[in-house]
């Protein structure tokens, strides 16, 4: 198994760490800087993995699949933990995530089809300023500069997810289209 495809388990195996340390009560007052160190260390390994694989072309099927399936679990378990501690509305993160299903829906039609469907870059944002909005509602720092920040990359987030999502629709429409 190679570098990447490591970083990528890596990655999934510290989202159950990430929940523990943000909704055990036991870590209570710590818990959530604890939690917001693994989502950052578990971050740069979605970062690292594809820059690693790209650059010593060590991109593989298992790769192809597992890194977006690891960053949708590492995002979305992330955001129903601020559900959980309020700090998120369930609305949005339902928006999320039926945008998440969405495309891998689209990615499975395509599949079958034989045609693979790429990363676009609104995509990319979309899960940058996801991963940046869970950093900062983590943290939960009750001042007015982090409260507006958190409100403003929450909407951003849930803006640039149904650009994507549109984005990838039009790109991709005639996946849905019977081939005879």
């Amino acid at each position: 198994m190679n570098l990447p495809n490591k970083l990528t388990i890596l990655r999934v195996v510290l989202i159950p760490f990430f929940v523990c340390f943000m909704l055990v009560p036991y870590f209570d007052g710590y818990g959530n800087y604890i939690a917001v160190a693994i989502f950052i260390i578990a971050s740069i390994t979605d970062f690292l993995d594809g820059r690693i694989a790209r650059k010593y072309n060590l991109v593989t099927n298992f790769g192809k699949f597992m890194d977006p399936l690891a960053d949708k679990l590492l995002v979305c378990s992330a955001m129903i933990c601020l559900i959980e501690k309020e700090l998120l509305a369930s609305w949005i993160v339902i928006v999320i995530i039926a945008r998440e299903f969405i495309i891998s829906g689209f990615r499975l039609v395509a599949s079958d089809n034989g045609i693979v469907i790429a990363a676009s870059y609104w995509g990319k944002f979309k899960t940058t300023f996801q991963m940046i909005m869970v950093i900062v509602l983590t943290l939960n720092i009750e001042t007015p500069f982090f409260e507006a920040a958190a409100q403003i990359l929450i909407y951003v987030s849930l803006i640039l997810t149904v650009i994507s999502l549109i984005d990838y629709i039009l790109k991709n429409k005639d996946v849905l289209k019977d081939h005879k």
